[in-house]
């Protein structure tokens, strides 16, 4: 069904009344009854007979109870749908409901894309879902998306289009499979505030596709090179366009001074006796220089012949 712009959206919108900056600590009611309806329109309704929504209910509310070492989510359900709904329409924790929406459009981008349109009860495809429950999430300024099948906090709009995006695609060719779990694991990180464990794995996605560049153009590297050593590999077997020759000695300062310093002096190293803090704003600039430089290395590595 999509989204319609309402005449009363379109008034907030002339008010000022949209927020402009995100948020992470709030679900708005109206966004999780929103979230709802695209799930039961991707999925179906269980007790209308498809089974293939069954078998997703199924398995979304046994993970859950599992997980969360329950026996059942809500008092006397009708249907298992209901009680994940019921659930997830009167859970207060934030991360709780974002695992609900994450586990319920990972079914969708997983299973329901293998049987769509033979699952009887899906209304949309699961591309119009995802895409729906995105446009939601900015629609009322809360800061996440769901991307590469998983939910991604998101500070910049602008930076999360332009570089988080483009490295996650590249990132799910099979050739990039170790970088593209240590990129999204640096994000989860991220998403749950665990900032020192973001530092470290974003470098890790970073020297992990560095490595790979080179291991499938035969220039020999070892398995303890740091940052410092495979940018050098890649820069001297000119992995970069050669009217770039000149730019070589900055960008390697830029690259080598940026991400993996941040990681090194806050995230990689023991901390003392005294407990490091990571700010935000430094995992947050770990996670943009990583999907900028990966987005520069993997498309250098593309357009050389």
């Amino acid at each position: 069904m999509g989204i319609t712009d309402l005449f009363s959206k379109r008034q907030r919108r002339l008010r000022g009344e949209i927020p402009d900056v995100y948020v992470y600590d709030a679900f708005p009611n109206q966004l999780k009854v929103q979230v709802v309806h695209v799930i039961r329109d991707a999925l179906g309704v269980d007790r209308y007979g498809s089974s293939h929504a069954s078998q997703v209910y199924e398995y979304i509310n046994n993970t859950l109870c599992r997980e969360y070492g329950l026996f059942e989510l809500t008092k006397h359900p009708r249907s298992l749908d209901e009680s994940i709904f019921k659930f997830f329409l009167a859970e207060e924790s934030v991360d709780k409901s974002l695992d609900v929406v994450e586990l319920c459009f990972w079914a969708i981008d997983t299973y329901v894309r293998s049987h769509y349109p033979h699952n009887s009860g899906a209304k949309i495809r699961p591309d119009d879902a995802i895409s729906e429950l995105n446009a939601r999430f900015k629609e009322h300024a809360v800061g996440f998306q769901f991307e590469s099948s998983e939910l991604i906090r998101v500070d910049s709009q602008f930076i999360h289009s332009e570089a988080v995006i483009p490295a996650l695609a590249i990132l799910r060719n099979e050739q990039y499979k170790g970088a593209n779990e240590e990129f999204l694991k640096a994000h989860e990180h991220y998403r749950h505030g665990r900032y020192k464990e973001c530092l470290v794995d974003s470098l890790k996605a970073f020297e992990s596709t560095m490595k790979t560049i080179c291991t499938n153009r035969g220039w020999p590297t070892q398995p303890t090179d740091t940052a410092k050593t495979l940018i050098n590999i890649c820069l001297s077997n000119g992995l970069l366009p050669t009217y770039l020759e000149s730019q070589m000695g900055s960008l390697r300062s830029l690259l080598e001074s940026g991400l993996p310093t941040v990681r090194n002096k806050l995230g990689g190293h023991g901390q003392g006796s005294d407990p490091v803090a990571v700010p935000d704003y430094f995992a947050r600039y770990a996670l943009n220089l990583t999907a900028s430089s990966i987005l520069l290395m993997a498309e250098a590595d593309a357009e050389k012949k």
